[in-house]
């Protein structure tokens, strides 16, 4: 059985936008998927339907089988959702907000409590739970969402940019945590603008753009089709004359910075071998960027020029 499965789903506003316009989308059961789109692409309205927070024009929608319009408290009851958001009492304790989603759910008080302490744990805020969530850090108010959402133990969980805004270290921490999560079962679909994000945690990937699905794949085979990697350089010494490499395209970014494009058929001993040969000699070296960048930006450019021809 599919986590969720998505047919010709569409959403038209008042005002006449389309922002859907009939996708088609399947997650299997227990998979990390990464749902991907810029800004105004779509994600936010599907994710909206999906959660019963909007209502779509026409399609279908299954949480585990169950149809989110038909059978709303069963597709619920499987569903937990992190919003972009912060949208909890900024005056109640990180306790108190777990414990009264549980309730929420109709969950029995013993129950609730002994899941929200599992919840909190999972999260490491278990020494913060009596703390006014109002005092705690961005990246602590997000990981109190994590588990409000999983208080209820979902079989699927929605996270919406759960690491937008805070630092590297706790970003770090989340995707470990999100990771044993998806780990012990709950399927976990991720929308993030970090798509270094996407490609370590996410087996499955969807791009979405324009309201059309325009990529669905897994994140292997995605990749694979990258054919070119770029690197940025740094050189002992400066070049003022950018030498000509076989195979190789060379841009300078500064007196002793050059970009590299370096084909996967070649590699970069080859690359090593040529540098040396015109004596120029490199300290230390970085992808310029993430590879799912780069092929999520050659998908879009590439769908737009084909609708302006």
């Amino acid at each position: 059985m599919n986590a969720l499965s998505i047919r010709q789903l569409r959403k038209t506003y008042k005002n006449g936008f389309e922002a859907l316009k009939g996708i088609d989308l399947e997650v299997k059961q227990g998979d990390f998927f990464a749902l991907l789109g810029a800004n105004g692409a779509g994600k936010s309205t599907a994710i909206g339907i999906i959660s019963s927070l909007v209502n779509a024009t026409s399609g279908t929608v299954e949480i585990f089988g169950h149809n989110v319009k038909t059978a709303s408290n069963l597709a619920k009851s499987c569903l937990g959702l992190v919003p972009q958001e912060i949208n909890f009492n900024q005056f109640d304790t990180a306790k108190n907000i777990v414990l009264n989603q549980a309730g929420y759910y109709g969950m029995p008080r013993k129950l609730a409590v002994q899941r929200t302490e599992i919840c909190l744990k999972q999260v490491d805020l278990w020494d913060k739970r009596d703390t006014m969530s109002r005092r705690l850090s961005g990246g602590m108010k997000r990981r109190v969402m994590i588990a409000r959402a999983m208080v209820h133990a979902p079989k699927l969980l929605i996270l919406d940019e759960p690491t937008a805004g805070v630092d590297i270290e706790i970003r770090r921490a989340m995707w470990k945590m999100m990771a044993d999560v998806n780990a012990q079962g709950t399927t976990i679909i991720l929308t993030t603008h970090y798509l270094e994000e996407a490609e370590s945690l996410c087996r499955n990937i969807a791009i979405i753009d324009g309201g059309k699905i325009v990529e669905h794949s897994d994140m292997a085979s995605l990749l694979s089709r990258l054919h070119i990697d770029y690197f940025v350089l740094d050189l002992a010494q400066s070049v003022i004359t950018l030498p000509t490499l076989n195979g190789f395209t060379l841009k300078s970014l500064g007196e002793k910075i050059i970009e590299v494009g370096v084909p996967k058929e070649l590699g970069l001993n080859d690359l090593f071998a040529q540098l040396s040969a015109a004596n120029i000699h490199v300290t230390s070296m970085k992808n310029k960027s993430n590879r799912l960048e780069q092929l999520f930006i050659d998908l879009i450019d590439s769908k737009n020029t084909r609708e302006n021809l």
